[in-house]
């Protein structure tokens, strides 16, 4: 990911908490397939799975912070390597963030499996949504590691399937809830991961954000597709 420093100690440094953060990205990316696979097939015991992962994710969220502060403070970067530091500080966020809603994902499906109400319910429309949001983070993580601006700016433009589904999830519990108010309690579940699938993809969004900010030194957050490719063009 790091390109070649003129100190070689620096440089092994970078690329270990580099290699440190890829790795806290693919656990968090088997989590969420977990989850998906707990909620596709309502199986309690995967969802179990992910919230017992969720304590790895956020050990290795410390873990990587402590190396990039300890780097910050013995070489006291400037300019580019900064702001590498920083992008790699800022994804870690990201990924124990998506690690958050994962674990939120298992919880709820365990839930709905308590109560007894999950076949009632159009849970398996959810996959898609689901899938794309996995996806993403795939692709973030492939784009990070080979700083892909191109690709980071598809991932941005791939953010609005997501949520097209899931504003068409939402309409269609809605229909659900008003046709026959004892789905109510159990359509707010699913809602629940609903929005969690869709902050996955959010993150994702975000590491596509840094990628860009790593590269070219400029920052493209709440601005139009329009806006960033123009930037971009400069």
């Amino acid at each position: 990911m790091t390109e070649k420093h003129l100190s070689s100690q620096f440089d092994n440094e970078l690329n270990t908490v580099s290699a440190r953060l890829m790795e806290m990205g693919g656990l968090v990316e088997a989590q969420i397939r977990q989850a998906i696979y707990a909620l596709s097939q309502f199986n309690i015991d995967a969802a179990l799975q992910v919230m017992a992962i969720e304590h790895r994710v956020n050990a290795m969220e410390v873990e990587v912070d402590q190396e990039l502060t300890t780097i910050i403070a013995r070489r006291q970067p400037t300019a580019r390597d900064l702001r590498l530091l920083i992008a790699f500080s800022k994804a870690t966020t990201n990924l124990e963030r998506m690690g958050d809603e994962a674990n939120r994902m298992a919880r709820m499906v365990k839930s709905i499996i308590e109560s007894g109400s999950a076949r009632s319910l159009p849970a398996g429309e959810l996959r898609v949504a689901a899938d794309l949001a996995s996806a993403q983070l795939r692709k973030a993580l492939d784009a990070l590691a080979r700083l892909d601006t191109k690709a980071a700016v598809a991932i941005l433009k791939e953010d609005d399937l997501i949520d097209q589904e899931f504003d068409g999830f939402v309409r269609k519990l809605i229909t659900y809830m008003m046709e026959d108010p004892r789905t109510i309690s159990p359509s707010l579940d699913l809602l629940f991961l609903a929005k969690a699938i869709e902050r996955i993809g959010d993150h994702s969004k975000n590491l596509a954000e840094l990628i860009i900010y790593l590269v070219e030194g400029k920052d493209v957050r709440h601005r139009t597709m329009d806006e960033i490719e123009s930037t971009l063009m400069q």
